[in-house]
């Protein structure tokens, strides 16, 4: 059946009659008293899971697709249509959990990921702008902190002992030298079992109030949420009042910074309050890690954080609730919405119901992730992982020719060609291959394009079955909205009530393995590589996280993820490669080491056409043009 033509996905938007967002909660089970309205399409909503907690769990069920290419697989749309199909047409009480969308591939080359055609979260405008701020929040704290690590080297290089310790811990108006919360946790660090500053010998004085910063071991850098490749690497310092201590540094985009990744990870305010302070921003000279909450830092970054911290309630075209929160990037991050949101999901849904929540990019980053990392640090087991194919993206993978944005589709992605497809659907069987690591039941979703043949399509899904798919589905539902994804929903239903019994999911590696034999883990059991290959920089940088105890955490690859190699040129499967290690970075407080696989960018650049040439605004109306 061939696709029925639908408007744009901004005329749909814009368009379409949006239920009352407060009426959404509380179908959902919301109470009013934990509804903080933002505007009329959107509200956050305050903890639930007190209230609920002798309510069991709903179905856990985590979208992931093959590796993306310039022809896009729909992810996010399959995402939102799978959750209408089970809230709209099939009447089973059903949440969506998605990503914030960043700013920077909005207007650069990615478009919204609000869903698309029939299938979207509305008012997607909203979605993919501003929302509730959270992510300027995160931007606010990020830079707060970049500036107290300059600040503090400055002050420290101008002043003797007694003069800093004095500053910092001034009088007041009853003469009296006091320590705040914040630096009483600096003196029990230090073992230093005093609480009046007066009380305090020289030395002490001076253990405290120095943290003797090495510039060299500064990892924290400032961020903004646009790509903006000139600020890759910058030169700060050079003001004439700095007096000449210049250093080199750079930017990051905001949804890679670590306190991104703390809001995505955290289960609690108590809990955020000790991540964002246990937040690893340098060494001293002598080798010690200096703290957010060394630099005085932690209560204050909380402050900036304390309404982030709850996710944003939007609704789909179809009327069915959506928890946004978080956007951590999956080929830097670990690339996946918010543990607070989808335990709220899990309790509000109930123990029939259902939550979708969406892992970035493909199996071997996102969903990886998800499993080893959001998953160990909720305790959540997922009943069902959705993997997204579509024909295109396979024609891709098994050899057509290169797809150029901006340019035409060349003409054998429109043509049938069952080689094409052959040769392609390796790298779904990979992708259906790494979801059974992790014990989960795999269902293919292959997501209908008007260009797909019959006899391409039989292929797909006949190879998936036989790959060890639970199940596969053609899914239509950009054209059809749920509708469209009943086929999909009931398969998804059946693996779910297949883990009723005995859930099999299990992590990748152990938290006792090593940090070496983490990253060979990944790289053998979910790339296909032969190994890794560890950089000196790297080396050195593992004997100091494994003294200082955090080869307990967990990996998070910073890799691309165009492909399963470091290469993103490689499409398919490959075989003879290993992973480059080249640096790897510490994120403490939110709780796992990423290293850098080969030539990862921790903040992209624009395109020499950027997508916010076709971004504007009806004067007259009001409405936004061109934001998809």
């Amino acid at each position: 059946m061939e696709a029925k033509i639908v408007p744009s996905d901004i005329e749909i938007s814009q368009a379409s009659p949006l239920q009352p967002i407060a009426d959404i909660a509380e179908a959902a089970g919301i109470l009013k008293e934990e509804m903080i309205p933002y505007g009329e399409n959107k509200l956050k909503v305050k903890d639930v899971r007190e209230r609920l907690q002798d309510q069991k769990d709903g179905n856990y069920v985590v979208v992931t697709a093959i590796n993306p290419t310039p022809l896009g697989e729909g992810k996010s749309t399959t995402l939102v249509g799978l959750s209408q199909a089970l809230g709209a047409h099939l009447d089973k009480k059903v949440f969506t959990c998605m990503r914030q969308p960043s700013q920077g591939p909005t207007f650069g080359i990615k478009g919204g990921a609000a869903g698309g055609g029939y299938s979207q979260v509305i008012p997607m405008e909203e979605f993919n702008l501003h929302l509730t701020g959270d992510i300027h929040a995160i931007t606010a704290a990020n830079n707060l902190c970049a500036a107290a690590i300059d600040a503090r080297m400055f002050h420290e290089s101008t002043q003797k002992d007694s003069p800093l310790f004095n500053r910092l811990c001034p009088k007041g108006k009853d003469g009296k030298r006091s320590f705040v919360p914040v630096m009483l946790k600096r003196l029990k660090k230090l073992g230093i079992d005093k609480e009046d500053p007066d009380e305090l010998t020289d030395e002490e004085k001076k253990r405290f109030a120095r943290l003797d910063i090495d510039p060299d071991t500064i990892t924290w850098q400032r961020v903004l949420d646009t790509n903006d490749r000139m600020l890759r690497k910058i030169t700060v310092g050079q003001g004439v009042a700095e007096k000449g201590r210049t250093r080199e540094t750079g930017f990051d985009i905001t949804v890679a910074s670590e306190i991104m990744a703390v809001l995505a990870l955290t289960t609690s305010l108590q809990d955020m309050r000790e991540r964002l302070g246990n937040m690893v921003v340098a060494h001293s000279k002598a080798g010690d890690p200096i703290t957010t909450d060394d630099l005085g830092l932690g209560g204050a970054l909380t402050v900036l954080m304390k309404d982030a911290i709850w996710p944003t309630l939007m609704q789909t075209i179809e009327k069915t609730p959506v928890f946004v929160h978080a956007g951590p990037f999956a080929n830097i991050a670990h690339g996946n919405s918010s543990v607070i949101c989808d335990q709220m999901a899990l309790k509000l849904v109930g123990e029939d119901g259902y939550v979708v929540t969406e892992a970035g990019f493909g199996s071997d980053i996102g969903f990886e992730k998800f499993c080893n990392i959001k998953c160990k640090y909720s305790g959540l087991k997922p009943n069902c992982a959705v993997l997204v194919v579509t024909i295109r993206a396979l024609k891709s993978h098994g050899g057509a020719s290169k797809v150029t944005p901006g340019k035409s589709i060349p003409k054998e992605y429109s043509e049938e060609n069952l080689d094409f497809v052959r040769e392609g659907a390796k790298i779904m069987q990979k992708h259906i291959e790494n979801v059974g690591k992790f014990g989960i039941p795999c269902v293919v979703c292959l997501n209908k394009f008007t260009s797909d043949f019959d006899s391409e399509i039989e292929l797909v899904l006949q190879i998936a079955k036989e790959s060890g798919a639970f199940d596969a589905q053609l899914s239509n539902h950009w054209a059809d909205g749920g509708a469209g994804a009943v086929d999909l929903a009931n398969s998804v239903i059946s693996a779910c009530e297949s883990t009723k019994e005995e859930n099999k999911f299990n992590f990748l590696y152990k938290s006792d393995a090593s940090i070496v034999e983490k990253m060979e883990t990944i790289a053998r059991e979910i790339y296909g590589a032969d190994g890794i290959e560890i950089e000196e920089e790297a080396k050195k940088q593992i004997e100091v996280y494994t003294k200082n105890g955090w080869d307990s955490l967990p990996i998070c690859m910073a890799k691309t993820h165009l492909s399963l190699t470091s290469d993103p040129s490689k499409k398919g499967v490959q075989s003879g490669f290993k992973i480059p290690i080249k640096s790897i970075r510490a994120s403490v407080g939110a709780g796992f080491l990423y290293p850098l696989c080969g030539d990862i960018m921790t903040i992209p650049g624009l395109p020499t056409r950027p997508g916010f040439y076709d971004v504007d605004i009806d004067i007259d109306t009001g409405k936004i043009q061109g934001l998809f």
